[in-house]
């Protein structure tokens, strides 16, 4: 059996990645380590028969060393829409390529996001580029993906809509003309799981998108009318927008920062003609939405 190691793998994206994982054939399957900053937050992964759920600061180089021992794959999944971006999506990353390369680890898996460039008008979106170059500098051959918004259930995207709308009688919508192409979390698991049994993959960049674009006022519509609370929509300009956001950021857990409005600029979708890689096929949003949205 071999090992992998997924910082970040106790979170949305990372826990349907270590399903994957610990669900493959006898003769492939993976003993995971999941690093956590607190192990109870982390209990939904504690029934996997192979996944060790372990209490560690990533971000000490030596923790890190130690926890690269012995490991065959190493899974970068550390992300944060607000927040010390430098230190989660540069510096830990960097840190991450160059103990697994030190380590001699045969594979490196880096998720990074859609739309990162190095002058894009966010700085999660730069951090993302830079988290890239830091990784690649260090471990040239890490596979790297790009998705865009990732939805399913228990994701912080729908799900928050959702649950604004079964409160509000009126949604003030921010960039209501921003352009998404939504993936599935299970597609995105898919294809990480997939680049395993691809050598070609090695040092190459996947964006990952679902088969459809959307404007946000459409998603929130959609979602309206998936969770029962279909709501008045009423889009915002940007100046407006960016003073909403201004307001979010002093209410704890907002769901918006002006940092976000800026990454909302730029248009989160996939090159046209862009598939997903490996001969996938992408789950449309409208069979997966349903089932989760409705009971909201």
């Amino acid at each position: 059996m071999k090992s992998a190691l997924l910082i970040g793998g106790t979170g949305f994206l990372g826990s349907a990645i270590a399903r994957r994982l610990a669900c493959r054939p006898a003769s492939a399957d993976f003993r995971l380590t999941l690093p956590t900053r607190r192990r109870e937050r982390a209990k939904h992964l504690t029934t996997l028969p192979t996944a060790s759920v372990v209490e560690a600061n990533v971000h000490d180089e030596a923790v890190l060393a130690e926890l690269m021992t012995g490991q065959d794959l190493v899974i970068s999944l550390v992300g944060i829409l607000k927040g010390d971006f430098q230190r989660a999506h540069v510096e830990l990353p960097g840190k991450i390529a160059r103990a697994a390369a030190a380590a001699g680890i045969p594979r490196l898996i880096h998720i990074s996001a859609l739309a990162a460039a190095a002058d894009a008008p966010s700085k999660y979106l730069r951090s993302k580029a830079a988290g890239e170059t830091a990784v690649k500098a260090a471990y040239p051959a890490a596979t790297i993906f790009q998705p865009s918004v990732i939805f399913g259930r228990g994701d912080s995207f729908l799900t928050l809509f959702a649950g604004l709308l079964a409160v509000a009688p009126v949604v003030p919508l921010a960039c209501p003309g921003a352009r998404f192409q939504p993936v599935w979390v299970e597609d995105v698991a898919t294809a990480v799981v997939a680049c395993l049994d691809h050598p070609e993959s090695q040092g190459q960049t996947y964006p990952l998108c679902g088969p459809r674009e959307y404007t946000l006022r459409e998603l929130v519509a959609t979602t309206g009318q998936l969770s029962g609370h279909p709501r008045p929509i009423i889009g915002l300009p940007l100046a407006l927008s960016y003073l909403q956001a201004l307001m979010m950021e002093f209410v704890p857990g907002g769901p918006m920062t002006r940092d976000n409005v800026r990454s909302m600029q730029v248009p989160n979708v996939c090159p046209a003609g862009c598939t997903l890689p490996f001969g996938l096929a992408a789950t449309p949003l409208e069979a997966v939405a349903p089932g989760y949205l409705s009971a909201k």
